[in-house]
């Protein structure tokens, strides 16, 4: 449950690993959790979500690590807990990484998020539907690795996130137009991207 990325263009000061929180009740349910209102004390991680990080932490194959910073969402924090638990390791909440807001379709049914990419690959800027602009979107996560980068040397940083915050700040990293970010490869549920040297 890995995907792989190189950005050549950068000396990174600390190494990446991207992590996208396990499978939660959200997926489970096929709802949009968007918001802090639903997603900061409800939607964990699902049976399925629970049995995936345990064999994760089981079968770690990426290097070990340092620091863990993460969504404050439940399913983000609940990930974060059981990596942070296998290495001995404290948490470092950052509001940032929190998921995309999904504006008037928060709560509903998943079956909307094909209609807000539609619209993405037409306009990283736009907000239709009181959507979260991508752009914002890779700003603020763009924001959280830069800070990493000016104050620590040397970590290797679990990022722990959500699926479209994390494909949008792939394409950031990558120079592509933001309005491309589903063509990245999808993030599954607890896969974990190494990022930087």
């Amino acid at each position: 449950m890995s995907n792989t990325f190189t950005t050549a263009f950068y000396h990174w000061r600390n190494r990446y690993l991207l992590m996208r929180h396990g499978h939660s009740q959200a997926n489970e349910q096929g709802l949009i959790i968007s918001s802090p209102e639903r997603g900061l004390c409800d939607f964990g991680l699902s049976p399925l979500g629970e049995q995936q990080l345990s064999t994760v932490v089981e079968q770690w194959q990426w290097p070990t690590p340092t620091k863990v910073v993460h969504s404050d969402f439940l399913r983000t924090t609940q990930t974060a807990e059981r990596v942070a638990c296998a290495f001995g390791l404290t948490l470092e909440k950052e509001e940032r990484l929190r998921e995309r807001y999904f504006g008037e379709f928060d709560g509903q049914t998943d079956r909307y998020y094909p209609d807000v990419w539609a619209l993405d690959t037409q306009d990283a800027d736009h907000q239709q539907h009181q959507v979260e602009a991508v752009s914002k979107v890779a700003s603020r996560m763009c924001a959280v690795i830069k800070e990493v980068e000016r104050r620590c040397e040397g970590e290797t940083v679990l990022v722990v996130s959500h699926g479209d915050p994390l494909q949008i700040l792939l394409t950031a990293l990558a120079n592509k137009p933001l309005t491309q970010h589903r063509e990245q490869p999808a993030l599954q549920p607890a896969s974990i991207t190494p990022l930087g040297s």
